[in-house]
């Protein structure tokens, strides 16, 4: 089979396992860098092209697009899609998860646990929206984040207040979000392969902080999740059209707490701490499939 994995660095762990996976099962791969993709529509046929050279022989394709690439990523993966490729991460799936406002509206609609949130427009109304969330501290989170950058805790109100007015200042949209203080610093993740968890882990903050991801010098174990966080787990990443995914969770009062479903989740944390080779599974998951 001929596997087109579409990341901007071959190099990257969670790349380089999905070529060693698949070229253990005999597949052909190759690594092209997204950023450089042209569209082409010619004669009526529907193209994508790398430095001259067609897409269009590849069996199915493995996206690892970046948060900042998000439209081009969404724009690339439906061109592939009226090419008639087979895609790990479909256009729909990909704009669901990565709108954190969409991705919220469509779990609370199915009847999924999120924290109290607001997304706030209106310059007047910060202090009397705030006072809804009750309680202080509160988390207050950049929409266009990742791996913990641009994700503050606010201590008090005036605090709040006072990071909410420089961040509309700056015109940076940002959600304002409860703190689980019973979560004490930890969260889960739980990674999905169509249909089935096939790995999760642990992630603990380190002493001093709040946020739990491995980038910020947060602790991983491997951990086996309740029934519940497995459904879950399985019913969010079904609503958002994905088949590979990382589900970000937290143990709360009110039961499994959605934090964030990650499209294109990374593979050396998860895959370092469960000893699970995850990538052979999306492999298979590919092999299943076209």
């Amino acid at each position: 089979m001929n596997i087109t994995i579409l990341s901007r660095n071959a190099a990257l762990y969670s790349t380089q396992s999905m070529i060693k996976a698949a070229r253990i099962r005999n597949h052909f791969v190759r690594v092209i860098d997204y950023s450089n993709c042209d569209f082409v529509i010619r004669n009526g046929t529907p193209d994508v092209e790398y430095f001259g050279e067609s897409l269009c022989d590849a069996d199915a394709v493995i996206p690892r697009i970046g948060e900042s690439f998000t439209k081009l990523g969404v724009g690339l993966l439906r061109q592939l899609e009226v090419m008639d490729i087979f895609s790990v991460l479909s256009s729909q799936a990909l704009s669901n998860s990565r709108d954190k406002l969409s991705c919220l509206q469509l779990l609370v609609k199915n009847d999924l646990l999120v924290p109290h949130t607001l997304i706030l427009h209106n310059g007047h109304m910060y202090e009397e929206l705030i006072d809804t969330l009750g309680n202080y501290p509160v988390i207050i989170k950049l929409i266009s984040g990742t791996h913990g950058v641009g994700v503050l805790k606010a201590e008090s109100r005036s605090q709040a207040v006072s990071l909410l007015e420089t961040f509309n200042k700056t015109k940076q949209k940002v959600l304002v979000q409860e703190f689980i203080e019973e979560a004490k610093g930890a969260d889960y993740r739980l990674f999905v392969v169509d249909g089935e968890v096939v790995a999760s882990m642990k992630r603990q903050a380190k002493a001093g902080e709040f946020r739990s991801n491995l980038h910020r010098g947060g602790f991983a174990e491997a951990i086996k999740p309740t029934t519940e966080e497995k459904e879950v787990a399985l019913k969010a990443v079904k609503i958002l059209g994905l088949k590979v995914a990382g589900v970000d969770m937290l143990r709360s009062k009110r039961g499994p707490m959605i934090l964030e479903v990650n499209a294109s989740p990374g593979l050396e944390g998860i895959e370092k701490t469960t000893n699970v080779d995850i990538a052979s599974k999306i492999i298979e998951y590919i092999e299943r499939s076209v």
